[in-house]
């Protein structure tokens, strides 16, 4: 009996683990996983899952034990290692958002820029991209120290200065610290290992994995509507349809009247819709999308 290919995906285990299993449903698999299992089911004979936490995904694919994975590009960048990056996921409605690691100081701290760190303590889990900050800004005799969590809660008794992950800020307000400069903007990334990139059947599986995680978070963000109007009505209604390309218009059984459908951003909808009535539309119908394949 022929063996059937398997390409091995790794699952962010933690914070992204809910958002990841809805998006990938969104995009055609349902991910089926208990409470306390790492080994996730999958509805797709030809993939298997690994939770692992996004800290460590890269270097596992660097070293081919995954086949590829979703994780962070700051996660990418403080391994160093090898890997390709396939996409980037970002959508912050279904929890896929861009953030920061922010350079921070208790807010009676005399350090206003990154030059005041000579001589000085900074906490953080990201020690290689600190470093490299540092040496960027030619900041000398710094002493960076790997935080294995609490960052937060560790100035000025611990350290002098943190590097951390924020996306409002609002919790490093809550204990006090300044944010002084941004060290480094981060998103989730699908990443493969290089050899699995190779291999024309799994490159084409993870392309495949791309598009559809695409589509998905590219719906995510529009909605599609469908709406009748009147043949003398049609000139002013295309004008005030920002379609992806031109809408799709079709004849209804009643002479002089059109079915018109589009694809547009969510946002623009409760604008949008009283005007498309004004201009003669009418049966508006609004629904949401599962996929937008560019």
């Amino acid at each position: 009996m022929k063996e059937m290919k398997k390409l091995l995906i790794g699952l962010p285990k933690g914070s992204l683990q809910e958002s990841t299993v809805g998006l990938f449903k969104k995009a055609g698999w349902n991910i089926y996983l208990g409470s306390r299992e790492l080994t996730p089911r999958i509805d797709d004979p030809e993939l298997s899952g690994l939770l692992i936490r996004a800290q460590e995904m890269a270097g596992y694919v660097a070293e081919g034990v995954l086949d590829c994975g979703l994780t962070g590009r700051d996660w990418v960048i403080e391994q160093g290692v090898k890997v390709k990056e396939i996409c980037a996921l970002t959508y912050s409605k279904v929890g896929f958002s861009q953030v920061r690691w922010v350079l921070a100081v208790p807010q009676d701290s005399p350090i206003r820029s990154p030059k005041g760190l000579s001589g000085k303590c900074v906490a953080t889990e990201v020690v290689n991209i600190t470093k490299a900050y540092l040496k960027q800004h030619q900041v000398r005799n710094a002493k960076v120290e790997f935080s294995w969590g609490a960052t937060e809660a560790k100035p000025p008794l611990l350290a002098d200065a943190i590097v951390e992950v924020t996306e409002t800020g609002s919790s490093l307000a809550a204990n006090n610290l300044r944010i002084v400069d941004t060290v480094l903007w981060s998103e989730t990334v699908l990443i493969a290992n290089l050899n699995s990139w190779k291999n024309p059947w799994k490159r084409a599986k993870i392309e495949t994995i791309a598009l559809m995680l695409q589509g998905a978070l590219e719906a995510g963000a529009k909605v599609g509507l469908k709406m009748n109007v009147a043949r003398k009505n049609l000139a002013q209604v295309m004008k005030k349809l920002p379609a992806l390309h031109t809408p799709t218009v079709a004849s209804l059984s009643d002479p002089g009247w059109f079915s018109l459908e589009v694809v547009i951003d969510e946002k623009t909808v409760r604008d949008l819709v009283p005007e498309l009535k004004r201009a003669g539309a009418s049966g508006i119908i609004e629904y949401p999308l599962n996929k937008v394949i560019q």
